[in-house]
């Protein structure tokens, strides 16, 4: 190591003298002599029963009942093949044959140690317990750092909650602290006053900052920190006044940053600046920590302000990667193992370097990284009180023994709370200790040579890569790359989280220009003028736009049909390219793109950007789809023929788009259209009619033929029925309202005079969507979702949450959650990134939901009514109990942020009222039983089901949606099956015999 002598050997030397001092020891967690032990035992070697086991223990709290418990057990457990420990198979029997004293003894063998497992790592379920068991470890010779567990708050009472659970823990503690002796330094033996081993206070807390704002969320940086900030100052006066120390702790990387400023702006508060008993945790598996650790250091030189950092390996790894690669981001830690092992080391040298401004809390229970510090620090002449060990409670105690003999210095990490929060942290703790890369299971469950658990993790790195296979190149189509969603929105960064208002104000300088229809590649002006307005401001003009009659409507069919037959032999591949071009532009354009929808129909920053990234997701889809789909296909293998299968397009489609998605929808739309070789007249819906001429923007860039694709936005009640029933349509793609594609679909049955084809029409109409809560649901993950699914861009989404189905059992604490979560969402204008909920679209949109409003007051009980802004097409955010599937408001599609609470009194009711309306469109549910789940794949009939997630938000190829009944025709966009309802299949035949001889490679050639 630069700057010091090389410690390899003396950190192998030290390791293995540790290794020495706790010889034969085991940690309880391993003891098969105690039922954790046993069945962590069983997890290690069978990774399906993990699984099993862990999901288990996370919905346990939730069964509390003896008849939930035992058919749980049975779900989780029956299987007759399961290789289960005993204690379990027997339960798993018990479960089946039931009977109520079999059930009791099976619901208390369970539960004694499901608890006592818990225990292993919660130091206490209340203040009293805690404090209790906190004093013995204190005469052991540790010190402790208290974090409440709970962190997952949906709304500002539970925030305050969490508040005043610090308050009430750190009373008691200032009374007990006084009871205390000072902790000595046991290889200094010094201690002094009422400071542990001279300098560090007795009292210890942990914060989790997302706990403190149920709406901390990235893209409101500043808001998420102010609100975090306030409460946080009152835990930090509490400390303050008791002489206490306060660390922030890091929880997911998405709240990294805002975690860093929210450290930054407490640390340099005047009434804390001269109180330097502040420390923030660092997470060594990030790729950032360098980074922002040099960042902390260099901050703490220029204001003179000493600070402390917790150094973690981190806990979130898996949560993490499957983030990222779900929404297409980089993975922001590091994939390998000993990288973070390496990080760890090469960050705590850092700090220990800049031991005068930064004292260092190596927490780790991997005795490679202890014995590293310990040989770094030494080398380094950095004093004793600059740096300290911390250990998780429960885990590893041959080590912090071994520690407390070697350092002297050894904190404990000890979560405490009630049992069901403490599931969260139990399985992260399960998990760790469990995994294949796991120290402490390397050491005392496997019993790895030490020279290996001792080796440089740079040597590790370099024999793991080693015998990594390079990863084999992916092609896709035709040599394209194999399709990926485009990525979501990161508001983590910050140039994303500057590029919006940016682009809503360069957005606000082009407002109210005067935007014409694009007919066979002309610009065509008229005089009826449709006035687009921001819903959020009224008065505020986003365009002019001129409106098609008849005439213009007629002309750009007759531009279509001239156009068609070139279009239509193009080959596939040409079309597709044509998309792909597009999918670029819109994707540099992304940021403007969404700042439109953002003025011009009140979406939020992230469901505007989400919008415009499907549009992309169409473009690249649906170009790889049309050139698979575009090769013919020969059929049979009979001797003396051929039989050739392909595709050829219906001839000329009218898209009639809506308002709520007006880049996906119509991109979408139209990109199908056009890449299946059809020509395209577009008719934007009259709310987002400058979205549409975006778009039209795009596809003219691109320099598609003239006459393929015509602008023509026009009044509803003018051109509507026109364009429909138009002899040269033969296709027509809708998305609206039931009203409208019910109407749609009666005038294209009817044949004009001339018209060559039957109208084929794709459409997608609604729905009245129902979310179920299971008795054993997760709340901490249902309440939000369900908020989300059906407030987000103000219930304006066919996908959305209309209806929520709660089991009896969970009803009144979900209903609860609900509404003071509801309550904690702020309502206004869509271009601040505070608000959660902004205007609707239109004032005929507020005039109606308004009314279904007054309908529920009479149908059902309302529950909350939130205010809204005195300006703008606002509807409150309204919840309604009591409502039935006899309910208008439980029926009818309302399109607005109303949603209606039914109680039921089991799943089977459940299943029946969600199944009780004419959509079908989607649906979710939150359950942790497995026979529920496999019920509701069968029974719950809609065309896209969510199990334990939000029921909005489907994306390209990974969820085609559409749905059935009155939803729809049953088409699934972004599916594999989508375009071929845009083209007729055609089946060619030759007879290849001449003269007793068959020309196979000629024939075939055709078809290659």
């Amino acid at each position: 190591m630069e700057g010091i002598r090389d410690l390899k050997s003396d950190i192998i030397a030290r390791g293995k003298d540790f290794f020495a001092s706790i010889h034969n020891e085991t940690p309880s967690l391993f003891n098969k002599a105690r039922w954790t032990g046993k069945v962590l035992d069983w997890a290690m070697k069978n990774e399906a029963f993990k699984v099993q086991l862990f999901r288990f223990v996370d919905v346990f709290p939730s069964l509390t009942t003896p008849e939930l418990l035992t058919s749980h057990i049975q779900e989780y457990f029956g299987a007759e093949d399961q290789d289960i420990p005993a204690v379990l198979k027997w339960g798993a029997k018990s479960a089946k044959l039931g009977g109520s004293l079999g059930s009791k003894v099976l619901n208390a063998t369970i539960r004694f140690n499901i608890q006592d497992m818990a225990r292993q790592f919660i130091v206490g379920e209340d203040v009293k317990t805690t404090i209790a068991n906190l004093g013995k470890l204190r005469r052991q010779g540790f010190a402790f750092v208290v974090d409440a567990l709970g962190e997952a708050t949906v709304s500002d009472e539970e925030a305050e909650q969490y508040v005043a659970t610090y308050a009430s823990l750190l009373a008691d503690l200032k009374r007990q602290q006084r009871r205390w002796g000072a902790l000595t330094d046991t290889r200094a033996g010094r201690a002094a006053g009422e400071l542990d081993w001279g300098h560090a206070p007795k009292v210890n807390i942990s914060v989790k900052p997302t706990a403190l704002y149920s709406q901390a969320k990235p893209r409101d940086f500043e808001g998420s920190v102010e609100h975090i900030l306030a409460r946080l100052k009152r835990i930090y006066r509490h400390v303050v006044e008791l002489n206490g120390f306060l660390c922030i702790d890091m929880e997911s990387y998405a709240y990294k940053d805002i975690t860093l400023e929210v450290f930054r702006r407490l640390r340099s508060d005047a009434r804390f600046r001269d109180y330097p008993h502040l420390g923030i945790a660092l997470q060594a598996y990030l790729l950032d920590t360098d980074d922002d650790l040099d960042g902390l250091l260099a901050w703490s030189k220029a204001n003179k302000l000493p600070i402390s950092i917790r150094l973690v390996k981190g806990a979130y790894w898996d949560y993490e990667t499957v983030l990222a690669r779900q929404n297409g981001w980089d993975v922001p830690v590091y994939t390998h193992k000993p990288e973070s092992d390496i990080a760890f080391e090469r960050q705590a040298r850092k700090i220990l370097e800049n031991h005068e401004r930064c004292h260092l809390a190596g927490a780790s229970h991997n005795i490679r990284s202890i014995s590293a510090v310990l040989e770094m620090a030494e080398a380094l002449g950095v004093p004793d009180d600059r740096y300290e060990f911390q250990l998780l409670y429960g885990m590893a105690e041959p080590v912090r023994k071994g520690i407390l003999n070697v350092a002297g210095r050894v904190r404990l990490y000890c979560p405490f709370g009630e049992l069901v929060p403490g599931m969260a942290y139990l399985v992260r703790r399960l998990l760790e200790n469990t995994a294949n890369e796991s120290f402490l299971r390397q050491s005392f469950a496997e019993a790895h040579e030490i020279e290996q658990l001792l080796e440089d993790p740079r040597k590790t790195l370099e024999r793991q890569l080693a015998g990594t296979p390079p990863k084999p190149s992916s092609v896709g189509t035709d040599g394209l790359a194999p399709f990926r969603n485009e990525p979501a929105v990161d508001f983590t960064k910050q140039a994303q989280r500057l590029a919006f208002p940016e682009a809503i104000t360069a957005v606000r300088r082009q407002l109210g220009k005067t935007y014409r229809l694009f007919v066979g590649g002309q610009d065509v002006a008229t005089d009826d003028i449709l006035v687009s307005v921001n819903p959020a401001r009224p008065s505020e003009v986003v365009g002019r736009v001129c409106q098609a009659g008849t005439a213009e409507m007629g002309a750009a069919i007759a531009a279509a049909k001239r156009a068609f037959d070139r279009w239509r032999d193009t080959p596939a591949g040409e079309r597709a390219q044509y998309l792909l071009e597009a999918a670029a532009i819109a994707r540099q354009r992304i940021h403007e793109l969404a700042a439109w929808q953002v003025l011009e129909v009140g979406k939020q920053w992230d469901q505007a950007y989400a919008d415009v990234s499907e549009c992309i997701d169409f473009f690249e889809y649906y170009a790889r789809e049309m050139i698979r789909l575009g090769k013919p296909r020969r059929l049979g293998a009979a001797p003396g023929e051929v039989n050739v299968y392909f595709y050829e397009p219906k001839g000329i489609a009218a898209v009639v788009a809506p308002w709520n998605f007006p880049m996906a929808i119509s991109g979408g739309m139209c990109s199908a259209a056009m890449v299946t070789g059809n020509c395209v007249v577009f008719k934007p819906s009259g709310l987002s009619p400058v979205i549409g001429h975006l778009l039209a923007d795009i596809f003219r860039e691109v320099g598609l033929p003239d006459g393929v694709f015509n602008y023509t936005p026009g009044r509803g009640a003018v051109v509507g029925d026109y364009l429909v029933g138009h002899a040269d349509i033969s296709l027509i793609a809708f998305t609206g309202s039931v009203d409208v594609g019910c109407r749609i679909l009666e005038n294209a049955a009817k044949v004009r005079p001339g018209q060559r084809n039957v109208k084929k029409v794709i459409s997608e109409m609604g729905g009245k969507n129902a979310i179920i809560i299971d008795d054993d649901a997760d709340l901490d993950q249902a309440v939000p979702h369900v908020l989300y699914s059906a407030f987000g861009f103000q219930g304006q989404k066919c996908s959305a949450c209309s209806r929520v189905i709660v089991l009896d059992a969970v009803y009144d604490r979900f209903v609860e959650r609900l509404v003071k979560g509801a309550m904690s969402m702020k309502v206004g204008e869509a271009e601040d990134p505070a608000n959660a909920v902004g205007p609707v679209v239109d004032e005929q949109a507020q005039k109606r939901i308004c009314d279904y409003i007054e309908l529920g007051k009479q149908e059902g009980r309302l529950l909350y009514r939130s205010d809204v802004p005195d300006t703008g097409c606002y509807v409150p955010i309204t919840i309604f109990e009591a409502i039935t599937p006899e309910h208008r408001i439980a029926q009818e599609e309302i399109f607005g942020p109303v949603l209606s609470v039914m109680r039921v009194a089991d799943f089977d009711q459940a299943l029946d009222w969600a199944n009780a309306t004419r959509f079908a469109l989607t649906g979710g549910v939150f359950s942790r039983s497995p026979k529920h789940l496999e019920r509701a794949r069968r029974q719950f009939r809609v065309g896209n089901l969510y199990l334990n997630r939000n029921c909005v938000g489907a994306l390209v190829e990974r969820q085609p949606f559409g749905g059935a009944r009155m939803s729809g025709v049953g088409t699934k966009a972004g599916g594999p099956d989508y375009l071929l309802h845009f083209m007729d299949p055609r089946t060619v035949t030759e007879n290849t015999v001449r003269r007793g001889f068959t020309p196979v490679a000629e024939a075939d050639a055709w078809v290659d």
